[in-house]
């Protein structure tokens, strides 16, 4: 120092700490206090562990009642608007009721636009808990003691819920997970010197009431069945009966299960795959024994009406279901389109062209079609415009 006297490094800081010099002094910390049914935290954390034999990561979704410290969580492979529907509901089924609001830390799961106090749900979420009676606000970013009654019990479950456990599958590790909370809902905390599961006989009172009936959470999408008959969804592939091939369908995912519906009264239901892993589900009733051979299918719709209409594109639709590069059924349609647009002459001395040179590109045979109707049909009579 300038008086020449030595003084260690900590003597140094602590001197300047004492009188305010480069350090500013500590702020008190707040405390959250909460009443029965008042709010429910929720949160996602990543855990790794070993599942069907291999190590891997997976999104650990966890809910906690503020008041009673009622805990919650299962895992999945990942987790998005999907996943945190299926998870909110298994929770509010676990609690028995919802508490008036529910807190989140921004995610753009739930999140439309804004953050904090300005944060606006998307509306498929806002309408999710209009139907259980909660609201869902978030906190400020970076204020993660706001939602410290849920990020707590994540060290928890990797430390002792985790550590030295194997799983053989997603349905064992989210059985074992709803077992464990059972458990330590009803063991005494030192922190809260009480019983979850006491003091949750007290919040349950004051918790919205479920629906007297709860809708299954699913999600809608439209899928072509494949040339081998099965339809795809996130990597994984499913069977349908054969004569589904080359038609749309819908498929209904939900937790459990897939439903793949063709029209009101041909539905097939599979087992769900919790995650994509390029699997082929297939149902034995969807495939003949081996050796036997169902009676080949009728023709597609659109092959019977092109024949009926124009015999003689026979010849040209059987070697359109062979070289198309298309997908037959939407090959098959689009030739139906040019059969009842066109007029019948063009359209056959093209198609007759076409099959002479191999010719199975429809985009191409339109343009021919399109020559020939101008050329034939659009005509100006040059003897009239030199007369006038």
């Amino acid at each position: 120092m300038a008086g020449g006297a030595e003084l260690s490094y900590t003597a140094l800081t602590a001197f300047c700490r004492r009188h305010g010099i480069g350090y500013a002094p500590p702020v008190p910390a707040g405390r959250y206090d909460f009443t029965p049914g008042e709010e429910m935290q929720h949160d996602t954390s990543p855990h790794d562990l070993e599942l069907g034999g291999k190590k891997r990561r997976v999104q650990t979704a966890s809910a906690v009642l503020c008041y009673s410290r009622m805990l919650f969580f299962q895992c999945y492979p990942t987790f998005r608007r999907f996943d945190c529907k299926v998870f909110l509901t298994e929770a509010l089924r676990y609690f028995g009721g919802a508490a008036a609001r529910t807190m989140i830390d921004n995610t753009h799961v739930v999140v439309l636009r804004g953050s904090g106090r300005d944060m606006v749900p998307v509306p498929e979420m806002a309408a999710f808990g209009e139907r259980f009676g909660f609201q869902f606000v978030a906190h400020a970013i970076g204020n993660t003691n706001r939602s410290a009654r849920v990020e707590r019990p994540f060290w928890f479950i990797e430390t002792n819920f985790l550590a030295g456990r194997t799983f053989s599958s997603w349905e064992d590790l989210n059985q074992r997970a709803r077992e464990w909370c059972d458990k330590v809902n009803s063991t005494y905390k030192k922190h809260i010197r009480a019983v979850p599961r006491e003091l949750f006989a007290v919040e349950r009172l004051h918790l919205k009431p479920l629906p007297s009936w709860i809708p299954e959470v699913y999600r809608l999408q439209q899928r072509l069945v494949d040339i081998e008959g099965y339809v795809a969804l996130n990597s994984n592939r499913y069977s349908v009966p054969v004569e589904w091939i080359g038609r749309r369908v819908e498929v209904r995912e939900t937790r459990d299960k897939i439903e793949i519906q063709l029209d009101a009264r041909r539905l097939v239901t599979h087992r769900r795959i919790a995650e994509a892993e390029h699997q082929r589900v297939m149902l034995a009733e969807h495939r003949p024994p081996r050796g036997q051979r169902d009676a080949r299918p009728d023709p597609h719709p659109e092959e019977q009406a092109i024949v009926a209409a124009a015999p003689e594109l026979a010849e040209y639709v059987a070697g359109l279901k062979q070289r198309s590069r298309k997908v037959i059924t939407l090959a098959l349609r689009q030739l139906l389109r040019f059969v009842r647009e066109y007029p019948r002459a063009p359209l056959v001395g093209a198609v007759e062209e076409a099959a002479r040179y191999g010719l199975y590109d429809l985009d191409r045979l339109e343009r021919m079609i399109l020559r020939r109707v101008t050329r034939e049909y659009f005509l100006l009579d040059r003897g009239a415009e030199e007369d006038d």
